[in-house]
């Protein structure tokens, strides 16, 4: 059953993204497409995160283009932690729940559900983080501190950035600044 529907531009290259969460029996599905200039070369993505209930990332995929490559990943979280890309271990995950797509602010919503912040609570959310262009799956820092019931501080040391994330009342990021602005959503 769909749950909520949105639709991003893309602010730092020419970009949209939609994507749509699902409740799913036992637990949700986020799925999308990401269009965008990835270093000059248009890029096509589909991709999809399967969840428990709990909000922890069970399995997802990528699959599309950029320029003339194929592009196809396929991550995964074992019940007992560890994660595999293409079926490979891969180390340094330790304690990571959740599955970040670095090409698309939909992954945030699952992170954030997961964490499930009150106002005024700040936790560090470390992610199996998919770089598609490098095809890795590394640990990436993360930090929430929700600040009002639809926003959240964030920061992401790896990458020098900082910012205020304004949330639609499904979750997803609405307003993530220099990044992604939400241009249409519906919630079912």
């Amino acid at each position: 059953m769909t749950i909520a529907a949105v639709l991003w531009r893309r602010l730092d290259v020419p970009g949209h993204d939609a994507c749509r969460l699902e409740q799913c029996a036992g637990g949700w599905r986020i799925e999308g497409t990401a269009v965008f200039a990835e270093n000059g070369r248009p890029t096509q993505l589909a991709y999809q995160v399967t969840c428990d209930d709990g909000w922890r990332t069970l399995h997802g995929e990528v699959h599309g283009w950029a320029g003339s490559e194929r592009v196809s990943f396929s991550v995964a979280r074992a019940p007992d932690g560890v994660w595999r890309l293409n079926g490979a271990p891969v180390s340094g995950l330790e304690g990571c729940l959740d599955l970040d797509y670095g090409f698309t602010p939909a992954t945030n919503l699952l992170q954030l559900r997961r964490a499930a912040l009150a106002v005024g609570q700040a936790a560090d959310v470390p992610v199996a983080w998919l770089d598609v262009s490098a095809a890795t799956l590394d640990r990436l820092e993360q930090r929430y501190e929700r600040r009002r019931e639809a926003t959240y501080w964030y920061e992401a040391p790896r990458f020098d950035y900082a910012a205020l994330l304004e949330l639609d009342p499904a979750g997803f990021v609405e307003r993530y600044p220099g990044l992604w602005e939400s241009v249409a959503a519906e919630q079912y």
